[in-house]
């Protein structure tokens, strides 16, 4: 497969075009264009280029507001109320982040409910900004129906990924990123894309058998839960603090308001910012964390969550980063606004 390097800022620009050519104001489409470059630049290929058919599609059947304003409110000294007025997630996210990281640094923990919006993006993205700014940070979002809960044989959960971020000083914060399903669904697309299998445990097909054909999880079956009903608790867990907290859908009924473009469902997203600085040990938190972490890093074997996500911006950023030709021609015919 033929590859073209580009650099972030060639990604950026690509995107733009999509999106302004396909209904989007400059603000949303900037910031959509931040959040799939930066996805592309970090190796994260499920969530870049990859989504960019199904955000263009939720745009021209008008399920998406291209051009939404945002709105912000503090409803109380540390909760923080996003509505993103049906449009998509990143803009929402921007306009509300420096409120979010002031609510924590006032009151030592500050919430912020997203409503009203698309996401269709990693949620590292979202909490790597809050994490610089010196705060703890976690993030939590819904999809629809993709995952089976333990012992069940039809899928009631989203995907339901979760993301913590942890601040370093002058090191880059540690920030993990993971769904609560077995496998992110865009990699199991993305073996479907290209032929390969899944490992089994990944998912079941249309008759709850389990398979390792990624096809057959796309095509009627299901994602499984990781870790079985471990997972399948915090799964129920991301349901109820990103709907039940918000009055947005859970993933079951975003499934039957959704007109199925393949864009994202209209839902919301529940984050949590924490000032280390405001819970009694000032002088020496980062100190104390740090002994933990390095203690962790110097383990043979052992993972240290973003390291590879570190690497490959390093990377990106030296010599480029590849993007197939049959992707970028793909990508290029959303510059053509639909007939």
């Amino acid at each position: 497969m033929a590859n073209q390097m580009m650099t972030v800022a060639d990604i950026h620009q690509l995107v733009i075009d999509c999106f302004t050519a396909n209904g989007c104001d400059i603000d949303n489409a900037a910031a959509l264009a931040r959040t799939i470059s930066f996805a592309e630049r970090d190796g994260s290929a499920s969530h870049g280029l990859f989504r960019l058919p199904g955000y263009i599609a939720s745009l021209r059947s008008g399920k998406v507001d291209g051009c939404a304003q945002p709105t912000v409110e503090r409803i109380s000294p540390s909760v923080i109320r996003v509505d993103g007025k049906r449009g998509y997630a990143p803009l929402a996210l921007e306009r509300g982040r420096a409120a979010l990281i002031e609510a924590a640094k006032e009151n030592g923990i500050a919430a912020m409910a997203l409503i009203n919006v698309h996401h269709f993006a990693a949620l590292w993205v979202e909490v790597e900004p809050i994490a610089e700014a010196g705060c703890c940070a976690m993030a939590f979002t819904t999809y629809k129906p993709a995952v089976v809960p333990a012992g069940a044989k039809q899928p009631l959960f989203g995907t339901n990924p979760m993301c913590f971020g942890w601040p370093r000083g002058d090191q880059p914060p540690m920030v993990f990123d993971q769904a609560s399903a077995s496998m992110a669904r865009g990699e199991v697309m993305i073996a479907a894309r290209d032929g390969h299998d899944v490992p089994l445990g990944t998912g079941v097909d249309a008759d709850g058998n389990p398979t390792t054909e990624p096809q057959k999880i796309i095509d009627g079956g299901a994602l499984l839960p990781f870790g079985g009903h471990k997972g399948s608790t915090i799964a129920m867990m991301i349901e109820l603090l990103v709907a039940g907290l918000t009055g947005m859908d859970f993933s079951f009924e975003a499934q039957k308001n959704d007109n199925n473009d393949g864009g994202p469902p209209n839902g919301g997203e529940f984050m949590l910012a924490i000032d280390p600085n405001r819970f009694g040990d000032a002088d020496n938190w980062l100190q104390h964390s740090e002994s933990f972490l390095e203690r962790l890093a110097g383990m043979e074997g052992a993972h240290m969550p973003g390291n590879r996500r570190y690497a490959n911006r390093a990377k990106s950023a030296a010599e480029g980063i590849a993007v197939s030709d049959a992707l970028l021609a793909s990508c290029r015919e959303f510059l053509k606004p639909a007939d």
